[in-house]
């Protein structure tokens, strides 16, 4: 799990959306984070420091003076952290924060801290659309904090518009990114991911049991490791990755044009993909009848758009994945060298708990010079971290075989 061993500051400032905050703690914990809370004393009166205590079992620092505070807690608390997640992060917060003033025990842990700190505003949209809180924000963001986005929606005070916190779950993903290592800071890549759909006519199509889960890891843990992500996706009903920038499309031809479009200015393609081979001929504008005892279509071979790209490759490295049934190995390494591949990820997909449309896999990593690495069987996350670590380690090779200059 992404933050087993981490330790999380959660603080909480005094908005309606504190209420979130406890569920956001509780899901970070389910993550493997030890979550300890900082409330103010305005966020107290939405949710009482008890129920935290309760979800957190740890002790809610809530005063930097009186019996239950502890000496210097205001400076060690932000340094002996992993990260710092403020939610929600109301606008006398950030103000305070933008202006440099610690009046309290979370705004002068901040001043001291060490660590990234990720601040999730909530307020009302008159309120998040002023100036001056923009003006805030742009400091602050200036200064290196971490900002998210509030979203847009129904306000509990009766409006709509731009202010909610974003859900838990979307924070608990910005917050692994401040936890991850940065080892691809820099970097572009570019994923594809899920089955193509191939039309016969306005309701029938041509497909495979991609589900585009392992593509959508990819995405999502490249992003952590610090990438600027876009995901080139299939038809699937997986949500869009946090802070991934998704290109939705349908067919293998309009998966090619969106990938040749973007292949020049990548480091790493990581072709997820399960791209249909072949379409029919001809597609019907209008839906097939039945009628006929039996119906004859004829196929078209699609492009090939991985051996089209790497064709094209110059300082780009290229990662392939072969779902096979048969000669797993074997296979795979003939895709690799007809298709002039960096590395190919292979697996079997016979297994019922490993490739199509379940949340493991048991993968073989093959990279094109030295041995091949089987890896057992794992979450579709903890596979994406192992092909990035490899990523990674062909990246640093590459870069460190290239002429310096003098």
């Amino acid at each position: 799990m992404i933050f087993t061993g981490k330790r999380i500051l959660l603080g909480v400032s005094g908005g309606i959306a504190a209420y979130k905050a406890a569920e956001l703690a509780r899901r970070l914990m389910e993550r493997g984070a030890r979550v300890k809370v900082v409330m103010t004393r305005a966020g107290q009166e939405f949710v009482g420091p008890l129920t935290f205590a309760a979800l957190t079992r740890e002790k809610v620092s809530t005063a930097m003076f009186g019996p239950e505070s502890e000496p210097l807690e205001h400076i060690s608390l932000g340094q002996e952290v992993d990260a710092i997640v403020v939610a929600p992060a109301t606008a006398n917060l950030l103000g305070k924060l933008a202006a440099g003033i610690g009046d309290d025990l979370l705004t002068t842990i901040i001043l001291a801290a060490t660590r990234p700190v990720l601040l999730c505003p909530a307020m009302n949209d008159e309120m998040w659309a002023k100036p001056v809180v923009q003006e805030n924000l742009a400091r602050l963001k200036a200064r290196g904090f971490r900002v998210m986005e509030p979203a847009a929606g129904p306000l509990a005070c009766g409006t709509v518009g731009r202010g909610r916190l974003p859900e838990p779950d979307l924070i608990v993903e910005a917050s692994a990114r401040l936890v991850s290592p940065q080892d691809l800071a820099g970097r572009m890549v570019l994923v594809t991911a899920g089955p193509t759909h191939e039309d016969f006519d306005p309701v029938r199509f041509l497909t495979n049991r991609s589900s585009g889960k392992q593509g959508y890891a990819l995405a999502r843990v490249a992003w952590r490791r610090g990438a600027e992500v876009t995901l080139i996706s299939g038809p699937t009903g997986l949500p869009e990755p946090y802070g991934v920038n998704r290109v939705a499309v349908h067919s293998a031809r309009d998966m090619q044009a969106a990938v040749t479009e973007r292949f020049p200015e990548v480091d790493v393609l990581l072709m997820a993909a399960a791209v249909s081979d072949y379409r029919p001929t001809q597609a019907e504008i209008k839906k097939i009848k039945r009628g006929r005892d039996e119906m004859q279509f004829h196929l078209t071979q699609n492009p090939d758009i991985l051996k089209q790209v790497a064709s094209l490759k110059n300082r780009q490295l290229v990662v392939g994945f072969a779902a096979e049934t048969h000669d797993i190995e074997a296979e795979a390494r003939r895709k690799m060298r007809e298709k002039h591949l960096d590395l190919i990820v292979a697996n079997d997909v016979n297994r019922p708990d490993s490739g199509f449309q379940v949340d493991t896999n048991e993968v073989t990593l093959i990279p094109r010079e030295g041995p091949s690495v089987p890896l057992p069987l794992l979450s579709k996350e903890e596979v994406a971290a192992k092909i990035l670590d490899r990523v990674v380690e062909l990246l640093e090779t590459r870069e460190r075989s290239l002429p310096q200059n003098a």
